[in-house]
C-alpha cells in the first residue's frame, strides 16, 4: 500500500500580510521532508474562492515547485477542475504534459468537478451541467495529450479544430488518470471510465472494503477505458498526526483535523458565506459540535477507544479522528486499509492551525518508525496486483471504441496565418503582392519600413 499526503492549503482567519506565503513556504518544506523520508505521494487540490478552507487555486504551480525541491515522490493533481469553464482542455493538457516534463515523468492527473456554490456559481455552471462538463473535458484533454496532432472536436460544451497540442508528457500514453469521489457511485464511475477513484469520504478500512470490492467488480465487467491506459486503484483520506503519545497527537492535530471537514461542509453542505466576510474558524469554535466536527467528543472517547476509526461518537456528539495517534496505533489503523485492499492511504497534516513544527515531527516519526514497513510489501504488492489484474486490463482495453480517436476531417488539413487569410478572402492581387513582398524582406533579414508594419490588413503591428 502506498502512501500519500494531501494540500488544500488551509487558512484560518486571521492573516496578515504574510500569512499566505509562510503558509505556500512551509508546505513546500513538508513535501520536501515528505519525498526525503520515501512517502509516495503529494496530492494538491484545485479550489477556488474557498477562502480559509483552500487557498490552492493554481496547483501546478505549487507542484511545479515540489518538483524542483524533490527527487523521487510523485506529483498528485488531487484534483484538476475539467469543466471546461474552469480549464480549457487544450491548457490542461499542455499544463499536465509540461508538469510531467519538468519533474522526469512523476505526474498522476487527479481529476474533478467541484460541488460548491463558490466555485460552480464562480465560473457560471449549472450544478446540473457539471459531470457531463466533466467527462466532456477530460476526454478532450486526453486526446490533446496522446493525439500528434489533436483532430478536433465539436462537443456541447468544447469546440476546438485540429492543431497539435505540445509538449507532449514524458510518461505514454499519459500519467495515470483518476477522479474524486465523495460517494460509492463515483467510485462506481472511476470503475466504469477506467481511471482510479481518490475517495475523499473519510470512511473506516472496514467501510472501504465494500467500496473496492464494487470497484474491481465494476472495472471487470463494465470498464470502458476514458483515456489510453487503465489505472486500476483505489486511494482513501485520513487525517493525521503521529506522536510519541497519544495525548500529544490529540492536543496537535483533532482541532485542525475537525477543521478540515466543517470548513469542507460549510461550502459543500451547510454554509452561507460571504465573500471576504465570513469568519469560518470563528463559526467553527461556536458551532462545530452540532454540525459533527467536535475535537471534545474526540477527546473524551480516547480513553476509552480500542483502535482508530475514522469518526468517533461521545455522548451522541461525533468528530474526526483518523490516523491521529502514536506510530503503533497509525500502524495498526493502516494495517487495516491494507488488508482491505486499499491500495493508497494519503494524510491530511496541514489542517486547520495545525503548526508547521508539529507537521514536520509528525512526518519525521512517522517516515521513521512507521513507513518503513509498509514500503517492504508495497513494491511486492504491486507486482503481485499488475499480474493478476493484467487479463482484466486486457479486457477493459479492448472495450475502447476506435471512434474515441477519430480521423482528422480532412487529410490535408492546413490553417493559413492570418494576414494570408485575409489575403484569400479579399482575392486581391495586391494584398497577395504586398503579403509576398513583406516575407521575402522577413526571409532576407531586411528592416520593414513603417508603413509596412501599420497596414493593418498584415497584422503586424502587435506582432
Amino acid at each position: 500500500m502506498k502512501v500519500g499526503i494531501f494540500y488544500e492549503h488551509q487558512l484560518p482567519r486571521p492573516w496578515d500580510d504574510d500569512s499566505e506565503y509562510e503558509l505556500i513556504q512551509n508546505s513546500l518544506e513538508q513535501c520536501e521532508l515528505a519525498d526525503r523520508l520515501g512517502m509516495d505521494y503529494v496530492w494538491e487540490v484545485e479550489h477556488h474562492f474557498l477562502e480559509e478552507y483552500s487557498h490552492s487555486s493554481a496547483p501546478e504551480v505549487f507542484l511545479a515547485a515540489v518538483s524542483q525541491r524533490t527527487k523521487n515522490i510523485r506529483l498528485g493533481h488531487g484534483i484538476v477542475q475539467t469543466p471546461p469553464p474552469f480549464n480549457h482542455p487544450a491548457r490542461v493538457a499542455e499544463r499536465i504534459a509540461t508538469l510531467d516534463l519538468v519533474s522526469g515523468g512523476r505526474v498522476d492527473f487527479g481529476t474533478g468537478e467541484s460541488s460548491s456554490e463558490a466555485e460552480l456559481g464562480g465560473f457560471l455552471i449549472d450544478h446540473a451541467n457539471k459531470r457531463e462538463m466533466w467527462e466532456e473535458g477530460l476526454r478532450v484533454a486526453l486526446r490533446c495529450l496522446t493525439e500528434d496532432p489533436f483532430t478536433g472536436h465539436s462537443g456541447k460544451w468544447v469546440t476546438m479544430p485540429p492543431r497539435n497540442v505540445v509538449p507532449k508528457p514524458r510518461q505514454r500514453p499519459h500519467p495515470p488518470v483518476w477522479v474524486a469521489c465523495s460517494r460509492r457511485d463515483t467510485i462506481h464511475l472511476a470503475a466504469q471510465k477506467g481511471i482510479g477513484a481518490l475517495s475523499f469520504a473519510f470512511i473506516n478500512p472496514e467501510e472501504s472494503h465494500h467500496w473496492i470490492s464494487d470497484y474491481y467488480g465494476t472495472l471487470e465487467r463494465e470498464g470502458v477505458p476514458i483515456g489510453d491506459a487503465v489505472n486500476p486503484n483505489v486511494a482513501v483520506v485520513s487525517t493525521f498526526m503521529c506522536a510519541p503519545t497519544e495525548e500529544q497527537a490529540l492536543a496537535r492535530g483533532i482541532e485542525g483535523g475537525n477543521f478540515f471537514g466543517y470548513s469542507l461542509a460549510h461550502f459543500y453542505i451547510f454554509g452561507r458565506h460571504q465573500p471576504g466576510r465570513t469568519d469560518v474558524w470563528k463559526e467553527y469554535l461556536r458551532d462545530r459540535g452540532e454540525h459533527g466536527f467536535s475535537p471534545e467528543a474526540v477527546f473524551q472517547a480516547a480513553n476509552n477507544a480500542d483502535r482508530l476509526g475514522a469518526k468517533v461518537v461521545q455522548d451522541g456528539v461525533s468528530g474526526l479522528r483518523g490516523a491521529t495517534g502514536t506510530p503503533e496505533q497509525i500502524r495498526a489503523y493502516l494495517r487495516r486499509f491494507e488488508e482491505c485492499g486499499v491500495d493508497q492511504v494519503i494524510f491530511i497534516s496541514q489542517a486547520g492551525k495545525n503548526r508547521h513544527e508539529h507537521i514536520m515531527e509528525s512526518l519525521e516519526l512517522f517516515g521513521r518508525e512507521v513507513l518503513p514497513e509498509f514500503k517492504d510489501r508495497a513494491d511486492q504488492a504491486e507486482s503481485d496486483k499488475a499480474k493478476r489484474l493484467a487479463p482484466v486490463i486486457e479486457k477493459v482495453m479492448a472495450r475502447k471504441p476506435a471512434s474515441d480517436h477519430p480521423p482528422l476531417p480532412d487529410s490535408e488539413y492546413t490553417f493559413p496565418a492570418i494576414p494570408v487569410a485575409m489575403a484569400e478572402r479579399s482575392g486581391n492581387d495586391q494584398f497577395f503582392a504586398q503579403l509576398q513582398d513583406v516575407a521575402n524582406k522577413l526571409a532576407r533579414g531586411e528592416q520593414l519600413t513603417s508603413r509596412e508594419l501599420n497596414r493593418p490588413h498584415l497584422g503586424l503591428e502587435s506582432s
